[in-house]
């Protein structure tokens, strides 16, 4: 299966991005910890180069602690400043702002040289689609300033939005790339909800997840679904349907209904904590 997804608005938005970068101090980029380099947007890379850097590995939660730490290490050698996250409970929010006074330091202390007091730092909130970031922004300002939601796409313009005297943030839309040249990239975005479900197709991701799990957590796949280890994807997809009823007229396996119920229990977290890719794949 071929994995893209860039509508119309993207192109717009990463134009609007460009001219506002100018006005910032920071950027600060969600991506999912589940897959923490597939879920970054080179672009976003070029757009911050100048600029200070924090990474939010959001969706801790859902992602394998031991891998949490190793990605945390990894870009933190890279030169960026890193948090892991849940945006939707809030978990680690309150260690951000410290973070943005250290990562703005020289900033900071330029401005006081001048005789400029209390300016806010001014971020950007980057990342792609389903990331998190109006939850994000929500988390941290305590009210609702973002529209969310559980799909990608739901932010299509900017926003700023003043958290408090020493910041202010950039909301922006979720962008993607034009091309994925590793077609593993888009599969995980696929698998992690960061393109448009109506254009895929859910049996081959759900195919990918179990084959995925198979080769790396077959216990939490056992576990959740009550299947015998099957190195065939394909067949472990067909006993997870019998093992959860999922039926057509006459007992036919509903393939539809088990691929959607795996990619459901997949996100939420249900299947267990899972990490997509490791480091040494991005070396």
């Amino acid at each position: 299966m071929n994995y893209q997804w860039y509508p119309g608005h993207m192109t717009k938005a990463r134009r609007m991005m460009q001219e506002d970068i100018k006005l910032i101090d920071l950027m600060i980029e969600l991506v999912d910890a589940r897959a923490p380099m597939s879920s970054r947007n080179p672009d976003i890379d070029e757009l911050g180069r100048n600029k200070s850097r924090l990474i939010l590995l959001n969706k801790a939660d859902l992602s394998d602690p031991g891998y949490n730490r190793i990605w945390t290490e990894y870009f933190k050698e890279k030169g960026f400043f890193v948090q892991e996250i849940n945006a939707r409970t809030g978990d680690g929010i309150k260690n951000i702002q410290p973070l943005v006074q250290e990562a703005c330091r020289e900033k900071i202390e330029r401005d006081r040289r001048r005789g400029i007091i209390n300016r806010p730092v001014r971020a950007m909130v980057a990342g792609i689609p389903n990331v998190g970031k109006s939850t994000f922004i929500n988390s941290f300002a305590k009210r609702a300033c973002a529209k969310t939601g559980n799909k990608p796409g739901v932010t299509r313009g900017k926003q700023w939005i003043r958290l408090n005297k020493n910041l202010e943030l950039l909301d922006t839309p979720g962008i993607l790339w034009p091309r994925f040249e590793n077609q593993k990239v888009g599969e995980r975005l696929a698998i992690i909800g960061s393109i448009n479900d109506e254009i895929l197709h859910a049996d081959e991701l759900a195919v990918a997840v179990i084959r995925y799990l198979n080769q790396n957590y077959p216990a939490l796949l056992q576990e959740r679904y009550q299947i015998s280890t099957n190195e065939d994807a394909y067949k472990a997809l067909e006993e997870i349907c019998i093992s959860r009823r999922c039926f057509q007229k006459g007992e036919t396996p509903d393939i539809e209904r088990a691929s959607a119920m795996i990619l459901d229990d997949f996100r939420s977290g249900k299947i267990g904590r899972i990490t997509l890719e490791h480091p040494e794949e991005w070396q």
